[in-house]
């Protein structure tokens, strides 16, 4: 699994524990920025930057940080072919994959703990898309997307 990372000013230290969690336990990370910087910085950019590497499958998922999730899961959702949850609890993250197929998980740095945040990556992570009925509704939102972006 190779999972891309990105942050603005508000999730940078967020993303930074996200990513040294990841690695140790073996999973291949790359980081989209910003780089060593608390500087503010516009979240679309690095949105957009994870949606783009996993729409072309140059990670398989990813995860963004801001202060609340909502901005950067905002930007990263105007890519067609994203499902970006924003998530602050754990049955969510599960949900969000076992019945939304999401292929990016959104957090909030000014809103969760590092404990609770690595949980839910835990089990962001660990859960598997169940497809059989929620294909069908997956696929409505992949017909709404396409009849949105002519």
């Amino acid at each position: 699994m190779k999972i891309g990372l990105a942050s603005d000013h508000g999730g940078y230290n967020l993303k930074t524990d996200i990513a040294k969690y990841l690695k140790e336990r073996g999973i291949e990370c790359v980081d989209f920025g910003p780089d060593n910087s608390l500087e503010s910085v516009d979240y679309p950019i690095f949105g957009e930057k994870v949606a783009n590497a996993v729409v072309s499958k140059d990670v398989d998922y990813g995860i963004v940080c801001c202060g609340t999730g909502i901005g950067i899961s905002l930007a990263a959702n105007k890519v067609p072919g994203i499902r970006c949850a924003v998530v602050s609890d754990v049955f969510s993250a599960k949900m969000s994959k076992a019945h939304n197929d999401a292929n990016m998980l959104s957090l909030g740095e000014r809103v969760l703990g590092r404990g609770l945040a690595l949980e839910i990556v835990e089990a962001w992570i660990s859960t598997d898309f169940e497809g059989d009925r929620h294909s069908k509704r997956v696929d409505m939102i992949k017909q709404i997307e396409t009849r949105h972006n002519k």
